[in-house]
């Protein structure tokens, strides 16, 4: 599968200190450029030169969405075991709630990275994250 109009490519990943294979790195570019094209309604997609602050907030949130992924894995794996004590011998059960507010804070978590990054990159001497309204 190739990937093409990436905003960061992977060499530039590895150059930030990324340590992602090109097969994850790539998927998770996907989806870091779905989110930001979605927030800049799709301002930056006929770009050639790519602004320096739109690479930095993919780099960040490529590193963001892979920890998500991890976490999640982590919490809904081992059988929805999140914790055991053998003392007195007790299992704890990660519940959908639970998975639900680490899906909410990671949504917060990418919107502000977002925010952070491209609030106040202009383009065509409009902010790419306006959207309509003063």
């Amino acid at each position: 599968m190739e990937f093409s109009g990436q905003y960061l490519t992977y060499s530039e990943f590895i150059n930030l200190g990324g340590s992602l294979e090109p097969t994850p790195f790539n998927l998770l570019e996907f989806e870091a450029r779905r989110i930001i094209d979605i927030k800049t309604f799709n301002r930056l997609k006929e770009l050639e030169n790519i602004p320096q602050e739109v690479k930095l907030c993919e780099y960040k949130m490529i590193n963001s969405i892979n920890n998500y992924i991890t976490t999640i894995n982590g919490a809904s794996g081992n059988n929805g075991v999140a914790s055991e004590n053998t003392d007195g011998y007790s299992v704890s059960y990660t519940n959908a709630t639970q998975i639900s507010e680490i899906v909410k804070s990671k949504s917060k978590e990418l919107d502000d990275i977002v925010r952070s990054y491209l609030l106040e990159v202009i383009i065509n001497d409009e902010h790419i994250l306006y959207c309509g309204v003063d």
